[in-house]
C-alpha cells in the first residue's frame, strides 16, 4: 500500500479540520438550543437568550461561535441584533442529528421519555393523512409557538393559538372535531401543556412531534405570514428556515 505524500496528507489534514468546525460549534448543548430555536424563525439575541435561560453575553458568546462556524447570519436594527439560521440545510442538519441520537442513545431515549408527557397523545396519522385531513377540515391543526415563530413559518392548515392564549379563545375550537397541536419538535412541552389544557375541558386533542424543521427536512411544504403591496398576513408556501 502506497503511503500518502505529504503535501496530500496536509491537504486532507486541513479538509477534516474545516469538517470538524462544524462539530465543534455543535459540542456545546446551550448551542444547539440556540439553533433549534434559530430553525423557528430569525430573533435577537435578547429573545433568544430568554428562551433558552442563559444571560445575553453569554448567549452571544455562542452565537458568535456559531456565526464563525458559518451556521448563523446577524443583521443589526437600531440597536438590536437579529440572528437567523445561514440557511435550510442547517435545520436539516439539527433534525439529523437529533434522529441519530435518538437511534444510537440510550440515556437520550429515557431522558425523552422522561420530559416528553403523554406519549400517548401522539396522533397515530402519517404526515400525509394528516395534512389531507388538515386540508379537508376532518381536524383543527393548532400552533401553540408564540405568535411570531408562527408567522415566521407553520404547518400548512395550521392556526396560531399559543398557549397562553387557548383558555381564553376555547370558542374558537370545535368540539365534534380533533384537534392537534404542534410546537418547536419533539423536545418542546408546549403541545402537552395544550393538550392537558384541553383534556380537561371536554376536547378530543392529540399532538404530533414535528415541528417547522423536522416537516421540512421531510420535504412537506411550510407555509409563512408575508406582507406584500401594502397586504398583511398573505400566506405563501415558498418558507427559508
Amino acid at each position: 500500500m502506497t503511503a500518502e505524500k505529504p503535501v496530500m496528507r496536509q491537504l486532507k489534514d486541513s479538509l477534516y479540520e474545516q469538517l470538524a468546525r462544524i462539530g465543534k460549534a455543535f459540542s456545546s448543548s446551550r448551542r444547539l438550543q440556540l439553533l433549534e430555536l434559530l430553525a423557528q424563525g430569525e430573533k435577537t439575541v435578547e429573545t433568544l437568550a430568554q428562551e433558552s435561560g442563559i444571560d445575553v453575553r453569554l448567549a452571544s458568546a455562542h452565537l458568535q461561535t456559531l456565526r464563525n462556524a458559518c451556521l448563523v447570519q446577524a443583521r443589526r436594527d437600531g440597536k438590536y441584533v437579529f440572528y437567523r439560521l445561514a440557511g435550510e440545510d442547517v435545520a436539516g442538519l439539527i433534525v439529523s442529528l437529533r434522529r441519530v441520537a435518538q437511534g444510537h442513545l440510550l440515556e437520550l431515549k429515557k431522558a425523552l421519555e422522561r420530559i416528553v408527557g403523554n406519549p400517548e397523545k401522539l396522533t397515530a396519522y402519517r404526515r400525509d393523512e394528516f395534512m389531507e385531513m388538515a386540508k379537508n377540515g376532518e381536524l383543527v391543526v393548532i400552533d401553540v409557538r408564540p405568535r411570531h415563530e408562527y408567522e415566521a413559518g407553520h404547518l400548512p392548515f395550521a392556526r396560531s393559538m399559543p398557549v397562553e392564549e387557548i383558555v381564553d379563545r376555547l370558542s374558537e375550537l370545535p368540539k365534534d372535531r380533533e384537534i392537534v397541536a404542534y410546537c418547536r419538535g419533539p423536545f418542546c412541552l408546549l403541545s402537552d401543556d395544550a393538550v392537558a389544557l384541553l383534556e380537561k375541558r371536554g376536547y378530543r386533542v392529540s399532538k404530533i412531534s414535528d415541528g417547522v424543521a423536522e416537516w421540512h427536512a421531510a420535504g412537506l411544504p411550510l407555509e409563512k405570514k408575508v406582507c406584500r403591496q401594502g397586504k398583511k398576513n398573505e400566506s405563501t408556501d415558498n418558507f427559508q428556515p
